[in-house]
């Protein structure tokens, strides 16, 4: 189905890979088209309660493929960014799933963006992160600016995103940019233990939430206490809460369906 990417489901976890070795998994005009498709799938695809991440090989995603791009026509940022990237960045935020990156090796440019867009990161100790749009005399895109002021405050983001300042996975993990970080060996049982918990929780919940906090960012409190009455509403109103509430009288696990 897909030429680029590989696209794999089990057990509730649809596993997307960034596929393109060679070049260290970067973004052509094929990759990118192919990560929309198989984002918008798997938020179709009601059996899919959480979505990974992750590269082929090495590395993570290098960001845009520069050798691909310099053999092309003079082409327009605006229109790369608007028609491949950002609805990339959109789609994963949108997604009424938990997405989790797998963060195996280097995340550059527009890779750093999309590992920045996932809920959560979990990171081998030799990955990195590098907001590398400053070595080529470019500005920060597909969601850079947005999320990293966030998660390191602004001077840090500064600092990152005009230095070009290399990142690896302890230090991330201490800047608040992953939110778990282990030996590459032990990478898979790592994000296994989020897809496991997530895969059988409360998904429609949890799909709220995110757009919840999502929100919180741009909202006043009044607003998003009148947000909160209208999620909770629709939320004990959910098949996952009457059974959350049975599971609990009964003093047993819940079998949560994502409904």
């Amino acid at each position: 189905m897909f030429e680029f990417l590989k696209y794999e489901i089990d057990n509730g976890v649809a596993t997307i890979t960034l596929n393109r070795p060679e070049v260290y998994n970067a973004f052509n005009d094929g990759l990118s088209y192919e990560l929309q498709d198989a984002l918008k799938q798997a938020t179709r695809d009601d059996s899919v309660r959480v979505v990974v991440i992750t590269g082929e090989g090495k590395a993570f995603c290098s960001g845009q493929d520069l050798k691909a791009s310099s053999k092309a026509e003079k082409r327009s940022f605006i229109d790369s960014l608007h028609k491949r990237y950002n609805p990339i960045i959109g789609a994963m935020r949108n997604m009424p799933k938990p997405i989790i990156g797998r963060l195996n090796g280097v995340a550059a440019g527009a890779g750093c963006s999309l590992a920045l867009a996932c809920d959560i990161v979990v990171a081998a100790e030799e990955s990195m992160m590098v907001e590398v749009f400053v070595n080529i005399g470019l500005v920060l895109d597909s969601g850079s600016s947005y999320f990293l002021p966030r998660l390191v405050g602004s001077a840090k983001a500064f600092e990152m995103s005009t230095m070009g300042t290399r990142v690896k996975g302890k230090e991330a993990f201490e800047m608040g940019l992953v939110n778990k970080v282990v030996p590459l060996a032990d990478l898979d049982a790592a994000v296994k233990e989020y897809t496991d918990y997530y895969a059988n929780a409360p998904t429609k919940a949890i799909g709220m939430m995110k757009k919840m906090l999502n929100k919180a960012g741009n909202s006043s409190l009044d607003e998003m206490l009148d947000y909160e009455a209208y999620c909770q509403e629709i939320a004990g109103n959910s098949e996952d809460y009457k059974e959350g509430v049975n599971a609990f009288l009964e003093k047993r696990k819940a079998q949560f369906k994502g409904k």
